[in-house]
């Protein structure tokens, strides 16, 4: 485990499945291990067994493990917990309730709010790496009114979602990414005229989103959303 010194985003990183000795690559433009996207140092810990495919089925047993990393994040300087899976979010209650500064584990907690900026007639559309294991639970939402509003899609059969099931996990083009979102993000506008705006559960899209929001004209949410808001709530 690295030192730290100063305060820090931590983010509970997903298994890289990298050899031994082996640094990950350098974090795109715009993405949430970049230091650059928030102006603000990142630090992660790997959670024990975290696999993309496990935690976005919704894997239990994994909980001690997020704790467990949060905690070592927090002794290193992170003053903001996140995470690098949106399903994580299943996760929330646990990992806040067991350090002291807070913690956004998924664009998904934005999904209440957003719905109330919108008109009541609007849908926000919530795209995901895999709508077919995608749970109501993950949005949060207790009326059904609410829930009817939320349309749901995926980029299952796309590279990115492929490469992220390998043991051991493999990068994805940025272009590969941006054409099946764009793709996904068609389809649900030709299905859901009344879609106002768009929330990005999947972290490996931040650094799409810019070209995706230039493409729709419509609002985009994403982690890097909610981790600059906490970060603008502690900075000194």
């Amino acid at each position: 485990m690295t030192s730290q010194t100063g305060s820090c985003l931590g983010i509970l990183g997903l298994e890289p499945g990298l050899p031994p000795g082996v640094a990950p690559p350098a974090p795109p433009s715009g993405s949430l291990f970049s230091s650059a996207t928030f102006d603000f140092p990142v630090i992660s810990e790997t959670v024990e067994g975290a696999w993309a495919d496990v935690v976005m089925q919704g894997e239990p047993a994994l909980e001690p493990a997020f704790v467990t990393a949060a905690r070592r994040l927090v002794e290193r300087g992170a003053v903001v917990i996140s995470s690098d899976c949106g399903s994580a979010v299943r996760h929330q209650a646990a990992v806040a309730a067991a350090v002291s500064v807070p913690v956004v584990m998924s664009s998904l907690l934005l999904v209440p709010a957003l719905l109330r900026q919108l008109p009541p007639k609007a849908k926000l559309a919530v795209v995901t790496a895999n709508s077919r294991v995608f749970r109501d639970d993950l949005l949060g939402l207790s009326d059904q009114a609410d829930r009817d509003r939320i349309v749901i899609g995926g980029i299952e059969g796309g590279k990115m979602l492929e490469n992220e099931s390998m043991r051991l996990p493999q990068p994805t083009d940025i272009a590969d990414i941006e054409n099946d979102v764009a793709a996904c993000v068609a389809r649900l506008r030709v299905a859901h005229p009344e879609i106002a705006a768009l929330l990005f559960t999947c972290t490996g899209f931040p650094p799409i989103t810019p070209a995706i929001r230039r493409m729709t004209g419509l609002p985009i949410y994403d982690i890097t959303t909610i981790c600059r808001m906490t970060l603008e709530s502690v900075r000194a």
